[in-house]
């Protein structure tokens, strides 16, 4: 299978656990035999969309369209990024915005739905690393913004199924940490 690893830690430089796991999906899923892409969207220039205009007809920066390229090729997306403010770092949200355009994602029906979802056929793994237990995330608060990027986002437009790994309480022991890098692995490595 074609993975694509959408790495959505806003800082540039690296070294965050969320860069670790990212590595190890990317790991796992080679030792699978699948074949992987990374997207490290700190990286990548785009501007915030501001008007409906620009995102129903404007032309996507040429990061966004190297992006949509990967993702038509990927039949599997695993995106990482870490809980800010109880959502996806504003950084995340606006690249999928730029990502998701008209005629790339979706397309306006003339059957009986409203649009025409132009991803389906793939799946995905949204990992999200949080400071509080991810038991109280889910129960509490329950998962919202991960919840909205399943249904909003990526179901809208075809991808599924959507499955979450909730990695809370990320400045705990280094145990932890090791035993979900671990796990990305294999997750990665059986990626569906």
């Amino acid at each position: 299978m074609n993975i694509v690893v959408i790495q959505g830690h806003p800082d540039p430089a690296g070294g965050r656990f969320g860069h670790a796991l990212a590595d190890a999906y990317a790991e796992g899923a080679r030792a699978g035999g699948h074949e992987v892409r990374r997207l490290d969207i700190a990286r990548l220039d785009f501007p915030v969309l501001r008007t409906r205009a620009d995102w129903e007809s404007g032309e996507p920066p040429a990061a966004i369209r190297a992006a949509q390229e990967t993702i038509a090729w990927a039949g599997h997306l695993a995106i990482v990024f870490p809980l800010w403010l109880g959502d996806m770092p504003a950084l995340v949200k606006a690249f999928f915005e730029q990502l998701m355009r008209p005629d790339f994602a979706i397309r306006a029906s003339t059957g009986p739905s409203l649009w025409d979802k132009l991803l389906e056929g793939r799946s995905a793994r949204v990992v999200v690393t949080m400071g509080m237990p991810a038991l109280f995330y889910r129960v509490v608060y329950r998962a919202h913004s991960v919840k909205s990027l399943e249904r909003n986002i990526l179901n809208f437009c075809g991808i599924a199924p959507v499955r979450t790994s909730l990695i809370g309480t990320i400045e705990g022991a280094q145990a932890s940490r090791e035993r979900w890098i671990a796990r990305m692995r294999k997750l990665g490595k059986d990626a569906k």
